[in-house]
């Protein structure tokens, strides 16, 4: 694994098939791909914890099991808490409807217990 692909598996826990293959097969749309990727999950006005919450909240909107299983996993490895967590999904639910809420919330307590 690259150095970058390792950098990405901290920031976000689980790197995606789809990165690990885009290594491979362009490596040059992957190193911008990463380049943007480093950037967005940068501290800035937003820290990377408050990042990771925000993209759990939307990924359970999106009711996409794979991004909302990675991003929990960084957000554990960041030390958020699953208060912050719950918090966010009911933002969601406000937002986005029940199903969000409860994919969210189902998915925080088979991760995050």
């Amino acid at each position: 694994m690259s150095g970058g692909m390792k950098d990405l598996e901290e920031k976000i826990g689980k790197v995606p098939l789809i990165f690990r293959e885009l290594e491979k097969t362009d490596p040059e749309l992957y190193e911008k791909v990463l380049g943007l990727d480093q950037m967005v999950w940068k501290d800035g006005a937003l820290s990377r914890q408050t990042k990771k919450i925000i993209a759990i909240a939307i990924a359970a909107a999106l009711r996409d099991e794979h991004a909302v299983s990675a991003q929990m996993a960084g957000a554990k490895k960041l030390g958020v808490r699953k208060e912050e967590i719950e918090e966010a999904l009911r933002v969601a639910f406000l937002l986005a409807g029940m199903p969000a809420y409860v994919y969210g919330k189902s998915k925080l307590d088979e991760l995050m217990g």
